[in-house]
């Protein structure tokens, strides 16, 4: 056993120690940082992509999910506008800081010990997992990533790979990208109704476009647990001449359902 899973207030060491561990990191660490805040928008949409705010069905705790559109929106605001030059990065927790009642972030869905529980800013991994996913339809450098479970709640609609499974918790545990480019790059984020909409800008069009490709999706049981698995491929096109130039895999997918198992559709259910 870890010394964070003996007790609740050893998991509370284990934490201060880790974010402290990462200040120092920074401090010390000769990467720049995105920061400016510009209102206007670059004219070149590179990618965009929008989701709802809150799941509702069998299972759903619609007070937490409530919550979680609530945070997103406090953090959407600080993220909005912001500019990453040539050579910087964009750091999650750099950019939208610690979750705070005084600030007004309340309980959503946390993923601790690999359990859902409620906890205080919860449910930001689905607006660092939209960033991830305009991130990987560019030629941005993602330089920090951690993977959770892609089957937290039933899909609705059509299902996209990494709809979820981007985690994220201050500050250790970060999502980070670089412009490796040699033009301006803008995150513009924003809320309406029940929905999280966003966009990658930059000043003029790359010559190259990007899709994910999901292959061998299906679910399947490993002694009393259910698994989502399936491989994720990233597909890069020529813009001018649509050659496909490569195809790399960037997920072999494995991820524990972690919602009523009598909502997986029974034709996506092998015996591998």
């Amino acid at each position: 056993m870890l010394f964070c899973e003996i007790h609740p207030v050893c998991y509370e060491i284990s934490l201060k120690k880790e974010i402290c561990k990462r200040h120092i990191r920074d401090l010390l660490s000769k990467e720049k940082f995105a920061k400016t805040i510009n209102d206007t928008l670059l004219p070149n949409v590179v990618a965009s992509y929008s989701c709802n705010l809150i799941k509702r069905g069998k299972g759903v705790d619609l007070r937490l999910q409530e919550n979680k559109a609530v945070n997103i929106r406090l953090a959407c605001r600080k993220i909005d506008g912001i500019m990453i030059y040539p050579d910087e990065i964009f750091s999650f927790w750099h950019t939208v800081g610690k979750t705070t009642k005084a600030k007004g972030y309340k309980d959503g869905r946390v993923i601790i010990h690999n359990k859902l529980i409620p906890g205080l800013g919860g449910g930001l991994c689905n607006l660092g997992n939209t960033i991830h996913y305009m991130i990987l339809h560019s030629p941005l450098e993602v330089v920090e990533f951690h993977h959770h479970s892609d089957a937290l709640a039933p899909e609705e609609g059509k299902r996209v790979p990494f709809s979820t499974g981007t985690s994220i918790s201050y500050n250790y545990i970060d999502y980070r990208f670089k412009n490796n480019t040699d033009q301006n790059i803008q995150l513009h984020v924003w809320c309406d109704d029940e929905k999280l909409h966003a966009e990658l800008r930059s000043e003029k069009e790359f010559p190259w476009k990007y899709s994910l490709v999901e292959e061998d999706h299906h679910f399947q049981k490993e002694n009393e647990k259910y698994f989502r698995v399936s491989k994720i491929y990233r597909e890069i096109t020529d813009r001018s001449t649509g050659e496909v130039l490569n195809k790399e895999l960037i997920l072999n997918n494995h991820s524990e359902v972690m919602y009523d198992y009598d909502l997986i559709p029974k034709d996506l259910i092998t015996d591998r």
